[in-house]
């Protein structure tokens, strides 16, 4: 039998490789339009590219620990079921958000709902086992 945890391990994995989607299109933006580095502003068009990266980054540090959290004290099975939806929409995110930033906003709103979920199911999740005696 397959630990459930594989699952979570899978979908983990899939997040970050978004996230390095993400990182890999700024660096290539940067590229295209000649922003020398340090520099992080730049036309309209290079900034969303940093900003949808920047972004990523900044759901990844709520959705990773809270799927993880959300595993173990309701179900792997759930969590990795729940969080496959985020880092599909992410990267739908990015690339919706490379050609306008109104575009970022449907990817956006679906990738929000697992982070929510995780987190206040996670202490929710553990408030009943602490209750249970768990």
């Amino acid at each position: 039998m397959v630990d459930p945890y594989v699952y979570v391990v899978i979908v983990s994995a899939l997040a970050l490789l978004a996230y390095y989607f993400t990182l890999l299109m700024a660096g290539l933006a940067r590229g295209r339009f000649k922003i020398p580095v340090p520099s992080h502003s730049g036309p309209e068009e290079y900034e969303r590219y940093v900003r949808a990266h920047h972004n990523t980054l900044e759901h990844l540090v709520l959705f990773l620990p809270g799927m993880w959290l959300f595993a173990y004290v309701v179900s792997p099975y759930w969590a990795a079921g729940i969080g496959a939806i985020w880092p599909f929409m992410r990267v739908l995110y990015a690339r919706g958000y490379h050609k306008a930033a109104e575009k970022r906003l449907i990817p956006l709103y679906i990738s929000m709902p697992p982070i929510y979920t995780f987190v206040l199911g996670s202490l929710i999740g553990g408030i009943v086992r602490v209750a249970q005696g768990a």
